[in-house]
């Protein structure tokens, strides 16, 4: 059942805010229908203090967070596929790591589903990029160098001086201390754009928590996650 209230104000806005303080979510959960005013202003009454009415429908949201994490039809790759691609992967890092600080090493793991790059060196801050950007960019360019002459859709995840595992922890350190103020404040807060492997690991966090509620909205890049407190 969809949820929804009038609220009034004195304007648009003052109704708008004063709904979303009542329901407990932001503006871009809810859908806000400015309603007419049922009493026909006259002469006379022109001067009486002017009420806005309006609509505002909580979105259905919790299917978007139930599919960003149900896990993806897993295409298992032949023998050849996987040599074809680790090949493929090692003469483009052959070539890649001469142009990288001395002594940076790169391990290649073959998987049933395509490859795992490690690339090592204390001095490959730049390859990581700020929150991982340029590491994941990077990681897409693999991805499609890996996949040549390859029907199946090779998988390539990239690593780089243990980034990902350091982030992981910073990020579930990080959902565990908002879902504690949300609990404390009883307001929803909305973090800032992540990447889908990022979000994934929130929503993963705190789906064990039974006070609260994730939800992902907005486009890429700009998708990110606000976490709520669940209705009773």
């Amino acid at each position: 059942m969809e949820k929804k209230i009038i609220a009034e104000g004195k304007t648009t806005n003052e109704a708008i805010e004063k709904g979303l303080k009542e329901l407990k979510v932001s503006r871009n959960q809810v859908d806000i229908r400015v309603l007419e005013n049922e009493e026909k202003r006259s002469f006379f009454s022109i001067l009486a203090p002017r009420v806005v009415k309006v609509e505002l429908t909580v979105k259905e949201q919790k299917e978007v967070t139930k599919k960003e994490i149900k896990p993806k039809k897993i295409i298992e790759l032949s023998e050849e596929e996987q040599q074809k691609a680790e090949q493929n992967i090692k003469c483009f890092l052959e070539n890649f790591v001469k142009n990288l600080p001395e002594n940076t090493k790169y391990e290649v793991e073959k998987t049933n589903t395509g490859l795992n790059v490690n690339i090592n060196n204390k001095n490959l801050g730049y390859l990581i990029g700020y929150r991982g950007e340029t590491l994941y960019a990077l990681q897409n360019i693999m991805t499609a160098i890996a996949g040549r002459g390859i029907d199946n859709k090779i998988r390539v995840i990239l690593d780089i001086e243990g980034y990902k595992a350091k982030r992981e922890k910073t990020l579930e350190e990080l959902a565990e201390k908002v879902a504690k103020t949300v609990i404390r404040t009883k307001n929803p807060i909305k973090l800032e754009p992540m990447q889908a492997y990022e979000r994934k690991i929130i929503h993963s966090v705190l789906q064990k928590n039974s006070k609260i509620d994730t939800t992902s909205v907005g486009e890429e890049p700009y998708r990110r996650i606000i976490i709520s407190l669940k209705d009773n």
